[in-house]
């Protein structure tokens, strides 16, 4: 039973004998992921500055599709590749250059840890009649072990998570329309179109930070699984769980004001009961954190070894040099989390949009790169290989990548930095438009003209070399 529960895989490709399970388990998986306190809070912000209930849950569910299109196009990369998601940067970015979009990810991985311990550490304080602090650091040590055992207990909690969450969101759904008038929420309406562009900011960030590790948890799948039921279950699942704590979210926030910003944990719990349904429900908020997180968890420690890798040429990692990654993003998350649990709301607000800056136009690349250039075939042991096909560093993708960072930063609006071009908007934030449109736009431009990189059809396939150094989309139709 170990052998099989304890994942160990790495950044290595998945081989053929060893993937399992069918595309569902990505509905599962992300249904399971959304349906948390984080998402429910993300929705309660688009309220929380300014918007109305109608066009918020409007402009949270066109950023869940987009954003989350964008997110299911990752997903679909897993099952073909099977690789980490963003080993797949190197075919881009060179096998060193993937380092620097990398280091960034990284850092995203640290701040949604944080973020999701400091909720997550108050339902754990109350279940454990400890302070938050406590609460924090019981929870991360929690995330960090599910995270070590890996893939397939992942899923699990995936799977059972989306059946507990389901049932509490429908419960509290219950509970809220018995409290609010819910008429007169709907018929204050007013579009503005600053506050309406800043929800489909907020959900189409939340969605666009899964992609640098959706295809980790898409990668075990067998490679004959279609690449359109992939897409469509992670998308359905992703947009269903967070546009359903979302929508929950502005409700509360709409309804409930200052009571539920002073304490969102202490409020929703407050709102379904107390006795053994406050603990069940502090208990359903624990475990939906700790799906997300595992998430985040594993995702940091799988970037984390693929930066390193790509300078030592590492393509395996031990047991131990597995928990000792995992270890480290667990300490720095929770130091963070520590630290700005005092100022959760605009922290965490600021930091989705300004995630945004850096993951939209590796998403640009990376989706441009796979599907309209490469055509879906990369050349794996390259992948490892500084002097191979894709080389150390690659400066087109690299430069677009620059280019398309700084192409925002006019459109940006955050608490810390507010671009020029915002104003003229009316303080309308655009700048996750521009660095998905002008980045795919130049790379595709760029990589067009150079196609030594990309292997052809001509080339040994994976059944022939017995290795998998290509993989073509013909098996994933």
């Amino acid at each position: 039973m170990a052998d099989s529960l304890v994942e160990r895989r790495s950044i290595d490709v998945v081989p053929d004998d060893e993937r399992h399970g069918t595309a569902f388990s990505q509905f599962t998986l992300w249904l399971g992921a959304n349906l948390q306190i984080t998402a429910v809070v993300t929705g309660a912000l688009a309220v929380v500055f300014g918007g109305d209930v109608v066009w918020s849950m409007v402009g949270l569910l066109l950023g869940n599709l987009l954003g989350g299109a964008v997110m299911a196009l990752h997903s679909a990369q897993g099952p073909k590749l099977g690789l980490p998601q963003m080993i797949q940067s190197r075919a881009q970015f060179g096998v060193r250059g993937a380092v620097v979009p990398l280091l960034l990810v990284i850092l995203m991985y640290v701040g949604f840890f944080a973020s999701g311990s400091v909720l997550a550490g108050q339902a754990t304080a109350q279940l454990t009649h400890t302070n938050d602090t406590t609460g924090i650091i019981v929870f991360a040590v929690i995330t960090a072990v599910v995270a070590a055992v890996g893939y397939r207990v992942i899923h699990v909690l995936g799977r059972t998570a989306s059946v507990i969450c389901a049932i509490a969101f429908i419960y509290l759904g219950i509970r809220l329309l018995d409290r609010v008038d819910l008429s007169a929420l709907l018929n204050d309406a007013h579009f503005d179109l600053p506050m309406f562009l800043l929800a489909v900011s907020l959900s189409a960030s939340w969605q666009l930070a899964f992609g640098p590790y959706v295809a980790d948890y898409s990668r075990y799948l067998p490679r004959t699984t279609s690449g359109r039921a992939t897409f469509w279950w992670t998308l359905s699942g992703t947009v269903l769980g967070s546009q359903w704590s979302m929508t929950f979210g502005v409700l509360v926030a709409a309804s409930a004001g200052d009571a539920f910003l002073a304490n969102q944990v202490g409020y929703v719990v407050g709102l379904g009961g107390t006795g053994l349904i406050a603990s069940f429900l502090y208990f359903v908020i624990a475990l939906g954190k700790l799906t997300i997180n595992v998430l985040n968890t594993y995702g940091g420690f799988m970037s984390m070894v693929t930066s390193i890798s790509g300078f030592r040429g590492q393509k395996t990692l031990s047991p131990r040099g597995r928990a000792a990654y995992i270890a480290l993003i667990m300490v720095a998350g929770t130091v963070v989390a520590l630290l700005g649990k005092d100022s959760f709301l605009t922290s965490f607000k600021d930091f989705l949009l300004f995630l945004l800056t850096f993951f939209t136009p590796w998403s640009a690349i990376n989706l441009v790169d796979y599907y309209l250039i490469s055509k879906e075939r990369y050349d794996i042991p390259a992948l490892s290989d500084p002097e191979g096909r894709y080389g150390a560093w690659r400066w087109d993708a690299l430069t677009v990548y620059g280019v398309g960072v700084l192409t925002q930063l006019p459109f940006l609006a955050t608490h810390f930095y507010t671009g020029p071009l915002v104003e003229p908007l009316g303080g309308a934030d655009i700048s996750w438009i521009v660095g998905l449109v002008i980045p795919a736009a130049l790379y595709w431009l760029l990589a067009r003209r150079d196609t030594s990189h990309i292997p052809t059809d001509r080339e040994d396939s994976p059944a022939e070399r017995g290795d998998s150094p290509t993989v073509t989309p013909a098996s994933a139709a």
